[in-house]
């Protein structure tokens, strides 16, 4: 019990007022120009993943994988970040940055800098992806190198399955300028009339639901594909009978698509939410993408009609929307792509006979079970856990948070089979989780059909934490089964993004979630936990009572350390105390997968700051802060990133790791990561990420994601051996 009243120790509410007028002291000896551009470093974020197609090292599958992330990340920046800024400005509540500057000056960098970073793009694909790609026998070809016959086929093709979907638009005074769909690929057609002489313009929309990349059939070994574009634009003149086809050219849309809920005033939420996603398909354009040889007439028709000036014009060499390479990514060459990697079970998880099905209840009351994904299986944990929960007669509730959730989710089906067997199931399910809202709704109402108790959380604030409670009846007493992880209940993503998940009976954890669940589907207002710490109350002074006191102990000349794992470090107030840690001789080292607006190595202010990142096959997911505490490591793992809107409007949990071995396991990982010899990337003082791997030899540094799969991989076999 001393250890989570240590951990409880400091993080009451009594001197906040003095805690606050301490730190705010701090804060006037640290300069003014202190921070990172928050928007500059996402696209530097950006940066790193095309950087990863840029490398011959990587699999060219892989490559063409990672030059469809860069497409589809940049358009969820435009969608979200720039239209944010832009509508602040519209409204007039544009407020300065968190560097101080006013937002049309940011828009101006972020033009200049998406600007260049999409012509680079661009550039990876045609001059090196695609190369690539055809010396593997992977050809995109384009139209006019067809030979005859192909090229017959190919129109065959057209005629059944293109044609009868196409829907060209003409522009004239009986036809105003259609609608525009945001983030649709459309060609824009100069035409002339071949019995007035008059000229006109049409659009037409590339269909979503086709396959971007058309295959050609051939009889050489390889495999060659035309962009569905080219083939419907060698055909134009099927959709224009009588009209002579002057030009054509590509181009396509992005909207405004952030979204804004006054929940106050809303008393249906899912009825709010389906209004608001109609309203976003009609956003405000905030960019337009067009290809390098768009003639004059065509651009400045599109301009004038949609209203965006020439500062939103991306103007591309090459194909539009790379987004498409996602499909490419997948064609089935195991010699082109990553070597497959079988998660394992977690060695408690394993049962004991071959083919036999573990008691995960049973592994848990011997000990905390910490398991890492995708290293280790989703399945075999988390999701059995689950469906084990459902079908034990002696469980009597099952309350979970879902934030994202698949199309085809065995973890809410798992609850409904819950349900159907009369237990007590409550879901918690996050319906503004940006971009999955759409789904989100439809597992919400069939979850509720199948007698599940859903909620949908606090009134302006996301519930983005990661929790499951079981209640389980053992010789008459109740006992708490729980689990708190970094990562989503998604199956599908599980595989692709590194997380951890902690499952303990501890009943201090048990009674924690109980009052978390409490006050997230009721009116209770918890004013303390003993083994979490949550937000939106209590994380931020929790960390900054943390990072201070580890301050204090390099004064005194005590052990001292922070580490930090997250997505995303942006929070001025964490920031600032790592800066005043640093000044203290505090070794800082921060581990961000994303974006990061602290300026390491600053001498007088942030010389014992280290910032790495890393990338690779796997999304880095998990959120970890661990503090030296004069040699009795605390660290907690959870949901938060450093960002006000996780401390501030998101409920969030951290769960401290007190197993001796899992805390290694945690401190292990962080010193190969922030090792000289591992791959990662070096964040300078003003912003420049470097990318290091290889040695002054040439030779690859370690690969952070393959050493953890080996790791686990001897794991399993000494386990085995034994």
């Amino acid at each position: 019990m001393m250890e989570h009243d240590a951990l409880d120790a400091g993080l009451g509410d009594a001197d906040d007022d003095d805690f606050d007028e301490a730190v705010e002291a701090e804060d006037d000896q640290l300069p003014d120009h202190r921070y990172l551009d928050r928007e500059l470093s996402w696209l530097a974020f950006n940066q790193r993943v095309l950087e990863l197609a840029e490398d011959p090292t990587v699999p060219v599958l892989e490559r063409a994988n990672f030059l469809a992330i860069f497409a589809s990340n940049l358009d969820e920046f435009f969608m979200v970040r720039v239209a944010g800024l832009k509508r602040r400005i519209v409204t007039g509540l544009a407020v300065p940055t968190n560097v101080g500057r006013a937002p049309l000056d940011v828009l101006t960098d972020i033009s200049a800098e998406a600007h260049r970073l999409q012509l680079r793009h661009a550039a990876a694909w045609t001059e090196k992806v695609r190369p690539a790609l055809a010396e593997a026998g992977i050809e995109v070809v384009t139209w006019d190198s067809l030979d005859d016959d192909t090229a017959a086929r190919l129109t065959e093709y057209f005629q059944r399955n293109v044609f009868p979907v196409l829907m060209p638009l003409a522009v004239d005074p009986a036809h105003p300028f259609p609608y525009i769909s945001g983030l649709s690929l459309n060609l824009a057609i100069r035409i002339r009339n071949a019995r007035t002489g008059r000229q006109e313009f049409a659009r037409l929309k590339v269909p979503p639901m086709l396959p971007r990349f058309v295959e050609v059939a051939g009889d050489g070994p390889g495999v060659r594909y035309l962009p569905l574009e080219e083939l419907i634009s060698n055909h134009l003149g099927d959709l224009f009978p009588g009209m002579e086809v002057l030009d054509h050219h590509a181009f396509r849309l992005t909207r405004n698509e952030d979204m804004t809920i006054e929940e106050d005033e809303t008393e249906n939420l899912i009825q709010a939410l389906e209004a608001e996603l109609l309203r976003r398909r009609f956003g405000p354009p905030i960019r337009l993408e067009i290809t390098e040889d768009m003639d004059d007439v065509t651009r400045a028709l599109l301009l004038s009609e949609l209203d965006i000036t020439e500062q939103e014009v991306y103007r591309l060499p090459g194909s539009l929307d790379l987004r498409g390479l996602f499909d490419l990514s997948r064609i089935d060459r195991p010699d082109l792509h990553y070597p497959p990697h079988v998660p394992k079970t977690a060695l408690a998880f394993q049962p004991p006979e071959q083919n036999g099905r573990a008691d995960l209840f049973r592994a848990i009351r011997k000990g905390d079970v910490l398991v890492h994904h995708p290293y280790e299986s989703f399945a075999t944990s988390v999701q059995a856990f689950l469906e084990q929960a459902a079908r034990d007669p002696h469980v009597l509730a099952i309350k979970q948070t879902l934030y994202r959730t698949s199309g085809d989710s065995p973890i809410v089906q798992a609850l409904i089979d819950a349900a159907e067997a009369g237990k007590q199931v409550l879901a918690l399910v996050e319906v503004k989780a940006r971009f999955d809202e759409a789904n989100n709704i439809v597992w919400a109402r069939k979850l509720e059909k199948a007698g599940v108790h859903v909620v949908y959380g606090l009134v302006g604030l996301k519930t983005h934490c990661k929790l499951a409670l079981v209640i389980r009846e053992e010789e008459g007493r109740l006992r708490h089964y729980s689990h708190v992880g970094t990562g989503n209940y998604n199956p599908k993503t599980s595989r692709i993004y590194e997380d951890f998940g902690l499952f303990t009976v501890d009943d201090q954890v048990g009674r924690d979630l109980t009052r978390l669940f409490n006050e997230l589907s009721g009116y209770a207002i918890e004013k303390k936990f003993k083994r979490l710490l949550v937000a939106p109350l209590h994380l931020r002074k929790g960390l900054l009572r943390h990072i201070e006191k580890e301050r204090q102990n390099a004064l005194a000349g005590k052990p001292s350390g922070v580490r930090i794992k997250v997505n995303s470090m942006v929070d001025e107030q964490i920031i600032d105390a790592l800066y005043r840690a640093s000044q203290a001789g505090v070794r800082v080292e921060v581990w961000v997968r994303g974006i990061c607006s602290i300026k390491p190595g600053v001498p007088g202010m942030s010389e014992n700051i280290t910032v790495r990142s890393i990338l690779g096959r796997y999304l880095e997911h998990s959120r970890i802060f661990s503090f030296a505490n004069d040699g009795d490591p605390q660290i907690f793992i959870g949901s938060a990133d450093m960002m006000h809107r996780n401390l501030d409007r998101r409920v969030e949990a951290l769960v401290r790791v007190i197993d001796e071995n899992q805390l290694r396991e945690l401190t292990t990982l962080f010193d190969l990561a922030m090792d000289d010899r591992t791959s990662s990337w070096h964040l300078g003082s003003e912003g420049e990420w470097t990318r290091r791997s290889v040695d002054a030899d040439g030779a690859p540094l370690v690969d952070l994601q393959e050493h953890t799969m080996a790791l686990v991989q001897r794991k399993r076999r000494a386990r085995t051996a034994r």
